[in-house]
């Protein structure tokens, strides 16, 4: 009986174990990745390839010890075409690295790469042949002072990170315009930077990394072909234009006796090669001899040893312009304060004795106050002035001392009838911030942009925005160098509205 009871319990009930369903559950989609091709082969030149990645989550490509080449995206989620750049190759022997494409929890995809060995170059086809000395000539070279064209110059944009970039791997150079990750510069690009309103053009300059005969330090040909394109890129938009000897792999930083002849040998037979190929253009073109020269590694104050070195750096490179003849005679020079700090520049810079009169400028750059202007890490400040004062401001820096260090400057140099030429400035944008903290970042930047700007033109000083191709977070960019296109309309209409000024 009691069997019967359960039985008829059971065809009752529809929780009897017999009819139960198990509940349905959702089946987690397991993560895949696949890249194709997993090798490539590139040119000794150089060149861009792709590689499809699939996935249904998130990746990553670690490139961390390969320094010849990158890709254009490092992470992602999902489909993705990476286009993978490598530089020339300039040694004479084949290299080969790996990349490694991730995701959490697979095993990681190897992207093999290699290139070609570079090939020696032809000496005799790719070096530069010129007259050391022609007869001055003034031809286009107007009759003005360097104080009188600088107020013709307006405002002025860097092309950074681009003709600079260089590699240097256990104290060899190699790299080239695409090595810090900026396409090569177009016509479009300059084209843009006029239209915006800019009227000079900085142009960072890196040399020993372009070199045909090493031994002789005798720059390729075809570099100095391809920075005189980009020169007359900015000629042909009636720019005036500045070349220099940038970081150049840092062999200028080490301003000490010991190394002061050999330094200043270098230094005159790069320039002299310079001078020359450029030595027929009209004086739009200024010739800048260094940038930020300093001890490597060292920011604090420079020994009277470390002034007297930089300073002759100055000597050598106007020295050396000048007995190149021709239109260089003429021809107006940029010397710079060591390390272009405006404090080091007031207390210890000696103008270089100049065989013809009144055709010098001095250069400064302003990151001030760094915690603003520069620091990534925490703890920085991402607001700068009185109208933010209260909020994330450091105590230093501030408008005050913009007019102070301008008015050394000013009272130094611009009138003693030197002009200055405040070769960068600028302040990261620190895009990653969210919310309000980063409208009030934004709204600072702008602001400390135009009153820079704005105190440069007050005290005479040409004012040359930094700008390193960057859009992404704590870059500098305004332009997006592919396309020319406008990135941060606003920051550039701020130093717009201060270069308005007479």
């Amino acid at each position: 009986m009691l069997i019967w009871i359960l039985g008829l319990a059971c065809m009752s009930f529809s929780g009897c174990d017999d009819d139960k369903q198990d509940p349905i559950q959702e089946i987690e989609e397991e993560l895949s990745l696949e890249a194709s091709p997993l090798s490539l082969s590139f040119p000794a030149e150089g060149s861009v390839k792709d590689v499809s990645i699939s996935s249904n989550g998130q990746w990553q490509i670690d490139f961390s010890d390969v320094d010849w080449a990158r890709p254009n995206i490092s992470s992602g989620q999902g489909n993705a075409t990476v286009k993978i750049t490598a530089d020339s190759n300039s040694e004479l022997v084949s290299r080969n690295a790996t990349m490694k494409i991730k995701a959490k929890g697979i095993e990681a995809l190897e992207l093999k790469i290699e290139q070609a060995a570079g090939i020696e170059p032809d000496i005799e086809s790719d070096v530069f042949e010129y007259d050391a000395y022609i007869e001055p000539d003034n031809t286009d070279m107007r009759d003005l002072t360097s104080l009188e064209l600088s107020s013709l110059m307006g405002v002025g944009w860097n092309l950074g990170n681009s003709l600079e970039a260089i590699i240097v791997n256990d104290g060899v150079f190699s790299g080239g315009e695409n090595s810090w990750g900026n396409p090569s510069t177009s016509k479009a690009l300059i084209d843009a930077v006029k239209a915006a309103g800019f009227d000079n053009i900085r142009i960072p300059v890196s040399w020993s990394h372009k070199l045909a005969d090493k031994e002789n330090m005798l720059i390729s040909l075809k570099w100095l072909q391809r920075v005189e394109e980009v020169i007359n890129y900015a000629l042909d938009n009636d720019m005036y234009v500045m070349i220099n000897m940038h970081w150049d792999g840092g062999w200028m930083n080490s301003p000490l006796y010991v190394n002061q002849i050999a330094i200043n040998t270098r230094l005159a037979t790069l320039w002299e090669q310079i001078a020359c190929y450029f030595r027929d253009y009209d004086d739009r073109l200024l010739f800048a001899g260094t940038n930020e020269v300093l001890l490597e590694g060292n920011y604090g104050n420079p020994t009277a040893e470390n002034l007297a070195v930089q300073n002759s750096f100055n000597q050598t490179f106007v020295t050396t312009v000048r007995a190149t003849g021709g239109r260089n005679h003429y021809r107006h020079l940029v010397v710079q304060g060591f390390n272009t700090n405006i404090t080091h520049t007031y207390n210890g810079f000696v103008m270089p004795e100049d065989e013809v009169e009144n055709r010098l400028m001095a250069e400064v750059h302003y990151y001030d106050p760094y915690e603003f202007a520069l620091k990534e890490d925490t703890p920085n400040d991402t607001q700068w002035g009185e109208p933010f004062a209260g909020g994330d401001v450091t105590n230093w820096g501030q408008e005050a001392w913009v007019n102070e260090a301008f008015g050394m400057m000013k009272q130094k140099f611009v009138d003693n009838g030197i002009p200055v030429i405040l070769g960068e400035y600028g302040a990261i944008h620190r895009s990653s911030l969210t919310g309000e903290d980063y409208d009030l970042h934004k709204a600072a930047r702008e602001y400390y942009l135009e009153y820079v700007t704005r105190a440069a033109k007050q005290n005479g000083i040409i004012p040359v925005y930094w700008d390193n191709g960057h859009a992404g977070n704590n870059g500098f960019a305004l332009f997006n160098r592919s396309t020319g296109a406008v990135v941060d309309q606003e920051a550039l209409d701020a130093i717009m509205r201060a270069g308005a000024i007479d």
